[in-house]
């Protein structure tokens, strides 16, 4: 499975650095979501990132970046549910129920283009209170058997460390973290614990 880190909305102190830290403890992409984030200010946390780990980079917002910095490419959502008008290497979507996630890997002309689908919630949000787990393990499984969840299907949505290889089990692809991995170090801002859990998360998924 690969690991895709996600970071947190809010812009952080020194985010450039710390983001350098976690690409340099990890192979998987970096998902870049900053909503609100005026395109500037987007534009300066990418500059402070290494050259080397920009092609690792996708957007979620501003997509004319991954052009001017020469990043991985884009991910749709509702906010910005359609591609640049430019050619990029990677693109991704989230989906929120199997309906979605067959439809967007199958129909359409989109459906060879996508790197792969987010799926969420699979257990219940770290990061978003009251936002519980929508599909039963049952669900899951049966998906799975169907095809509908593969290898362009990644988990996101309250996966940790306590439950990683259920998500490897269920027959994804990868997994998106996000609380699992930054909850603490909002509250704390310990460089090193981040690290280190970022390096637990990855060697689950080896």
């Amino acid at each position: 499975m690969e690991l895709v880190v996600i970071t947190v909305e809010s812009i952080l102190p020194d985010e450039a650095a710390v983001l350098n830290r976690l690409l340099g403890e990890c192979s998987g992409k970096l998902h870049l979501r900053k909503p609100g984030v005026a395109h500037d200010r987007l534009r300066d946390i990418i500059g402070g990132i290494e050259p080397r780990y920009r092609g690792r980079i996708v957007l979620h917002d501003h997509f004319g970046l991954v052009r001017e910095f020469g990043l991985a490419g884009v991910h749709l959502n509702g906010r910005n549910p359609q591609p640049p008008d430019f050619q990029v290497g990677h693109i991704s979507r989230s989906c929120h129920t199997l309906k979605e996630v067959d439809a967007a890997l199958n129909d359409g002309e989109m459906a060879q283009k996508y790197n792969y689908v987010f799926l969420s919630p699979i257990f219940d949000s770290i990061s978003k209170t009251g936002y519980g787990k929508a599909f039963a393990r049952e669900e899951l499984e049966a998906a799975a058997l169907k095809g509908i969840i593969n290898e362009r299907v990644y988990a996101l949505g309250g996966v940790d460390l306590h439950n990683i290889q259920d998500v490897a089990r269920a027959g994804f692809g990868g997994v998106a973290v996000l609380g699992a991995l930054w909850k603490d170090y909002i509250k704390d801002g310990d460089i090193r614990a981040l690290t280190y859990k970022l390096r637990e998360l990855t060697l689950q998924v080896i």
